[in-house]
């Protein structure tokens, strides 16, 4: 509390020192100096984009399998989402469709690592420099997560994350947006505020020199970034007990036949913001959960079946797939032994109602 209480009653809680200080303590995080803290996830997309050169008419390759605010910024630059296919058993964009989506038209392909699994960095990062287009990722899911032994942040030419209130760090709401180039970096800092060059030398502050380029209001407060720099303290803690209990369900799960882990590759590190099984029933499966006092999930609905994305229309097996089966089950750091415990119980139960019946 002291800590906020300095800046409530410091007289600036506006974007200052702070915001500074947060930026330089997420860069070993992120693997990147290169680090702009916004104020949301979403305002790190539609900025990602902005850099990327995305324009009215032109196309962004992307995943229906995400929250709607991966693909709402897309809609504001005007741009045509095209969907790519998914991998049924990891919920990510599948990079040999991303390969057959790629036009002319094409300016950027967003990527989003479902539930903090990172998707295939290697594949789509080669496609994107083929191309000569940017390859974006969402990594709102994906704070602490590694590919290869890199973190997040440091491998594509933009990485946005989230800090909103449910995330592994919070600032209440906010995110941030790596870019692989300094100069991404600078145009991005003149763009999170109007375009005004904050740092320029002039007599009068609050009197703007000339500005060149439109910005937007997507910077970060003091207030924020000091719960964020508050956070850091205990997210490495809270990322390895995720990953205890994801562990702990792999075991428990592994030889079952009607409920199943995802599959995952042991050359990255998910942060296991979800822990998400592929079941016989979810909906059945859900209800036999919620009758324990346990919560269970699909979290995000596919977003091409909204009407704003009507336009975007595709068949899409491998998302069919997936939203046939994926259901989410408690993974955070939050829970005690005896809750986990219980919710394995509940879900074994579940895999030996289906065998009975099977």
């Amino acid at each position: 509390m002291k800590p906020l209480r300095e800046v409530l009653f410091s007289g600036y809680i506006g974007q200052g020192p702070r915001v500074e200080r947060f930026e330089r303590e997420l860069a070993p995080w992120f693997g990147s100096k290169n680090v702009l803290t916004v104020n949301s996830g979403t305002s790190a997309i539609q900025l990602a984009l902005r850099l990327a050169g995305v324009k009215p008419g032109d196309e962004v390759i992307s995943t229906p399998m995400t929250c709607v605010a991966t693909n709402v910024p897309m809609l504001a630059m005007g741009a045509r989402i095209v969907w790519a296919d998914t991998d049924p058993f990891t919920g990510n964009i599948d990079p040999e469709d991303v390969a057959k989506k790629i036009t002319k038209k094409t300016k950027a392909i967003i990527c989003v690592h479902w539930g903090g699994y990172p998707c295939e960095l290697a594949r789509l990062n080669a496609l994107a420099a083929a191309h000569g287009i940017k390859l974006i990722e969402d990594a709102c899911h994906a704070f602490g997560a590694t590919y290869h032994n890199r973190p997040v942040g440091s491998i594509s030419d933009f990485t946005c994350f989230s800090f909103q209130a449910i995330k592994e760090i919070t600032t209440v709401d906010g995110g941030a947006l790596v870019c692989r180039s300094r100069k991404d970096l600078e145009r991005g800092r003149l763009l999170r505020w109007y375009g005004i060059d904050r740092d320029e030398n002039r007599k009068d502050f609050r009197c703007e020199k000339n500005i060149r380029e439109f910005g937007y209001k997507f910077h970060m407060n003091d207030v924020a970034a000091t719960i964020g720099i508050e956070q850091l303290k205990y997210v490495q803690n809270n990322l390895e007990k995720n990953r205890r209990h994801a562990a702990r369900y792999d075991e428990a799960f592994s030889f079952f036949v009607h409920v199943n882990p995802l599959r995952y590759k042991k050359d990255r590190l998910s942060s296991y913001w979800l822990y998400t099984l592929r079941v016989r029933q979810p909906r059945v499966f859900m209800e036999r959960m919620e009758k324990a006092g346990i919560v269970a999930s699909q979290v995000h609905a596919r977003n091409d079946k909204h009407a704003i994305f009507k336009a975007s229309a595709a068949q899409l097996p491998g998302v069919d797939e997936f939203t046939a089966h994926q259901v989410c089950i408690p993974v955070g750091w939050w829970l005690t032994p005896g809750e986990r415990y219980r919710i394995i119980e509940c879900v074994s139960s579940c895999e030996s109602y289906w065998r009975r019946r099977a």
